[in-house]
């Protein structure tokens, strides 16, 4: 049968200044923390990071700063950066509105707790606490979306700060094999249903793979199937057996 997609849609979907953002509709979205009831995330995500605090014992000491922002809101954002900081800082750390992975509810910005956080540019070390939980968010499907060895090809500087839902397994094989969203993207491209990229974890099989604009699923496939879109020319399937 066809499944029910959009190529705009999904946890593997990449947004960027090249791919701005054509969803239109809101996603769900969930306060990441009790706590912080104004910091929202796409509701799987938000749960996945809650796990994540939970696992490496953050839950007092990493606070988020920023998750979802509407078109609206990344505008204000933009134009306050552009008065307060300029256009090198803006372009360098502030995503133009509808290029901003924020607006997916996909991304949070962290920050390590503090009496005065940085809302652009929020305190995120590579030590103690934050490098604990670095260390253990692509089990639970984060990524550190923007780092320094691949500013060239996001075309965005350094965010210590800034993490990114991508969901399991794809963020165990992009830190495994050292790829950025885009790399990630692009290196799929070689794997078809036929030919599908075979991760073996916890003694299961996980199949992913390229299936262009039309992804059909078959009677031998595994009822866990799913779909993502990645806003670029077609979807990633990823099939549990």
């Amino acid at each position: 049968m066809n499944y029910g997609y959009k190529r705009f849609s999904g946890n593997l979907i990449l947004v960027s200044a090249q791919y701005p953002l054509l969803q239109t509709d809101a996603p769900r979205c969930v306060p990441v923390l009790d706590t912080f009831p104004q910091v929202l995330l796409e509701h799987r995500a938000a749960a996945c990071l809650r796990q994540l605090l939970n696992a490496v014992g953050a839950t007092d000491e990493i606070v988020p700063v920023s998750g979802y922002r509407s078109f609206s809101q990344q505008v204000e954002i933009y134009r306050s950066s552009l008065l307060e900081h300029g256009a090198d800082f803006t372009g360098k750390y502030v995503a133009k509105p509808g290029c901003s992975e924020h607006q997916t509810g996909l991304a949070i910005d962290l920050a390590q707790k503090a009496a005065d956080i940085d809302f652009l540019c929020p305190d995120f070390p590579d030590t103690g606490i934050c490098e604990r939980f670095r260390s253990a968010a692509s089990r639970y499907g984060f990524v550190q979306r923007y780092t320094q060895d691949k500013e060239d090809i996001t075309g965005i500087a350094c965010e210590p700060w800034h993490f990114r839902y991508v969901g399991y397994p794809h963020s165990e094989i992009m830190v495994q094999m050292g790829f950025c969203l885009e790399e990630y993207i692009d290196y799929l491209h070689q794997f078809s249903q036929g030919n599908p990229f075979v991760l073996q974890q916890h003694g299961r099989q996980i199949a992913v793979y390229f299936a262009g604009e039309t992804p059909v699923q078959t009677a031998d496939e595994a009822p866990i199937t799913e779909v993502s879109g990645n806003n670029v020319d077609g979807c990633v399937m990823t099939i549990w057996q």
